[in-house]
C-alpha cells in the first residue's frame, strides 16, 4: 500500500454555497436528508424537542447521559468492542489488499468473530480526574452542522455519535476504567464563528471530541489546537482543520492525491476506448471546480480522458442543454460532484431524452434512500464507489450501527458520515481503553498519530488517520430494480494513488 506519510497537502479553497460545501471532502460528497432538523437552546447544544426520536436518545439539554442503561436492546454483536492493542485493525474484515485487488472474506458471526469481542483495558492504576473526567464518567462531545441553510446538514454524524454512545454504555458495563461515556452534542450551525464557539466551550466540558463533521470546520481548529483538545472528527473538511496538530479526520483525506481505484474500475467495466470519452459535471461554487481539477487530473494518468468538463450552477434547473452536450460528444462514461437531489435532475433530464450512459459513476451522496425514491426509474444503473461496507450485507459493525441508530432515533436511516462518526467514537474507546490509568489528552493525541488502516472492525476500508493522507481503497455499488447490489465484486480495490497536480 502507498502510504500517505509522505504526502503533502494544499489549502482547499473557502467554499461559497452550502450546496457543494461538503465536496471539499474529496470525491465523497455529503448525505443530507433535510427532514433531519433539530433546534438548539440558543447556546449551541441540541435540545430535546418533543420528537420520539429525541425521546429515544435521551436528551437532557443537549448531553446525553448513560444512554442505553435500561431498556436496552438484544445486541446482534454481544460484547462488541475493539482489540484496545491493535492500532492499526489491519485485516478486521476490511477487505484491502496492498497488492492490488483488496482482499477479504465476509465477516463472520460476531459473537465468534475475535475481530469484534471486546476490549480488555490496560491497568487503570494512576488515571486521574481532569477535564471532561469523573469518577463515573467521561464526558466527550460532537460539535456538527445541525441549523443553518441545510437544516440537518450533518445531524447524520451526530445521530452515529449519540447511538454509539447508547450502545457502548449498554454493552460494556464496566466502561472504560469504571466510566460510562457522556455525550454533549453542539451545533456548529453551519457557520466558522459557530463551529468556534462551541469548541471554545467544549474545551472546558468535554475531555475530547468524537464524530463532529461541520461545513466551516475552519473555525474552531485553532481553538481545539490551543486547548489541546483532541478532535477525533468524521472528517475534516477544510484545509485548516487538516492542518490542526490536535484534530484527525477518521475518514482520511488528502486533496493533493486520487485514488487509483475508480479510474481504474472504469477502465476494466466500460474498456479503454469509452474510457477515453468521459464527462466530469461538479456544481459550480467554492472549492468544487479546484476539486473537480485534481480529479480529472489524477484519473487521466489512469487512462481516462474528458471531452467535456463543466461547472454547473446550483441555481440551474434544466439539465437538457447538458444531456444534449453528452449526447453530441459521444460521451460513455459520466462523473457528477454535487447533492444527491441534483444527481436526481440530472438522470431525470437524460432519460426524457433518451440517453444512458454506459456508466453514470457517483461518489458515496447517492447511497441514500432519498436518491433512490425520488429518481424512481431514472435513476436505476447508477453506480457508486464506496469506502464502506454497504448497508445491506451482514457486516457486524454495520448492523450494529443501525441497530443503535433505531434505538436513539427511530427511522432516521444510517448514511455515509454516519459511518465515520461511529467509527470515530469506536476509535476513541479503543484507544482510551488502550491508555487506561495513562489516559489524559497528550497521551490520546499521541495514540492517535500512531493510528493506520484503521477499519472499525471491518466497517469501512483502511484509513491512515494517524498521518492524514488519503484511504486508497473502494469498491463499487450498482442500483438495479430499486436496490443496490455490489458490482466489480464483493472486495475493495487498493491500487494506490495518483497525483492530483
Amino acid at each position: 500500500m502507498l502510504r500517505s506519510a509522505t504526502q503533502t497537502r494544499r489549502p482547499r479553497a473557502r467554499a461559497a454555497a452550502i450546496g457543494v460545501l461538503v465536496l471539499a471532502l474529496a470525491a465523497c460528497g455529503s448525505n443530507l436528508d433535510p427532514a433531519q432538523v433539530a433546534r438548539t437552546n440558543g447556546n449551541g447544544q441540541v435540545v430535546a424537542d418533543g420528537t420520539a426520536g429525541d425521546a429515544a436518545a435521551g436528551l437532557d439539554g443537549g448531553t446525553v447521559v448513560d444512554p442505553g442503561a435500561g431498556g436496552a436492546p438484544a445486541d446482534p454483536a454481544a460484547g462488541a468492542g475493539s482489540d484496545p492493542g491493535t492500532v492499526s485493525d489491519p485485516g478486521a474484515g476490511s477487505g484491502s489488499d496492498a497488492g492490488g485487488a483488496g482482499g477479504g472474506d465476509a465477516p463472520s458471526d460476531a459473537a465468534t468473530d475475535p475481530a469484534v469481542k471486546a476490549p480488555s483495558a490496560a491497568s487503570c492504576e494512576g488515571l486521574k480526574n481532569q477535564t471532561g473526567i469523573t469518577d463515573d464518567t467521561i464526558t466527550i462531545g460532537n460539535s456538527s452542522d445541525i441549523t443553518g441553510p441545510v437544516p440537518g446538514l450533518f445531524a447524520t454524524a451526530q445521530d452515529a455519535t449519540q447511538a454509539f454512545t447508547a450502545y457502548f454504555n449498554a454493552s460494556v458495563p464496566d466502561g472504560i476504567c469504571g466510566r460510562k461515556l457522556k455525550l454533549i452534542s453542539y451545533d456548529s450551525r453551519t457557520d466558522a464563528a459557530g463551529d468556534q464557539e462551541q469548541y471554545a466551550k467544549a474545551c472546558k466540558e468535554v475531555f475530547a471530541m468524537v464524530g463532529s463533521v461541520s461545513a466551516f470546520d475552519l473555525g474552531g481548529a485553532k481553538t481545539a489546537q490551543d486547548c489541546g483538545l483532541p478532535d477525533l472528527r468524521g472528517g475534516s473538511v477544510t484545509f485548516e482543520r487538516n492542518a490542526c496538530t490536535t484534530c484527525f479526520g477518521v475518514q482520511a483525506v488528502n486533496t493533493n492525491f486520487f485514488e487509483n481505484a475508480v479510474p481504474d474500475f472504469v477502465v476494466k467495466t466500460v474498456g479503454a476506448a469509452s474510457a477515453k470519452k468521459a464527462a466530469f459535471f461538479y456544481s459550480d461554487a467554492g472549492a468544487a471546480k479546484q476539486n473537480a481539477e485534481a480529479q480529472v487530473n489524477a484519473m487521466k494518468k489512469r487512462g481516462l480522458d474528458f471531452p467535456v468538463v463543466q461547472g454547473i450552477p446550483t441555481s440551474e434547473f434544466n439539465y437538457s442543454s447538458y444531456v444534449s452536450a453528452l449526447k453530441e460528444k459521444d460521451i460513455d462514461v459520466v462523473f457528477f460532484t454535487t447533492a444527491y437531489n441534483l444527481s436526481v435532475r440530472m438522470r431525470q433530464a437524460m432519460q426524457q431524452q433518451g440517453y444512458q450512459p454506459k456508466l453514470y459513476l457517483r461518489d458515496p451522496t447517492d447511497y441514500n434512500p432519498s436518491y433512490v425514491s425520488q429518481g424512481g426509474s431514472a435513476v436505476d444503473g447508477t453506480t457508486v464507489y464506496t469506502n464502506f461496507a454497504p448497508f445491506e450485507e451482514n457486516n457486524p459493525e454495520v448492523q450494529l450501527y443501525k441497530t443503535w441508530l433505531g434505538q436513539v432515533k427511530p427511522g432516521t436511516p444510517p448514511l455515509f458520515f454516519g459511518v465515520f462518526a461511529w467509527s470515530a467514537a469506536r476509535l476513541f474507546t479503543t484507544l482510551a481503553a488502550k491508555l487506561g490509568g495513562k489516559l489524559t489528552r497528550e497521551s490520546l493525541i499521541a495514540e492517535t498519530r500512531k493510528v493506520d488502516d484503521w477499519t472499525a472492525n471491518g466497517m469501512h476500508a483502511p484509513q491512515p488517520v494517524g498521518s492524514k493522507g488519503t484511504g486508497e481503497c473502494w469498491r463499487f455499488i450498482q442500483l438495479s430494480g430499486g436496490a443496490w447490489k455490489p458490482v466489480g465484486g464483493t472486495k475493495y480495490s487498493c491500487t494506490g494513488l495518483s497525483s492530483a497536480r
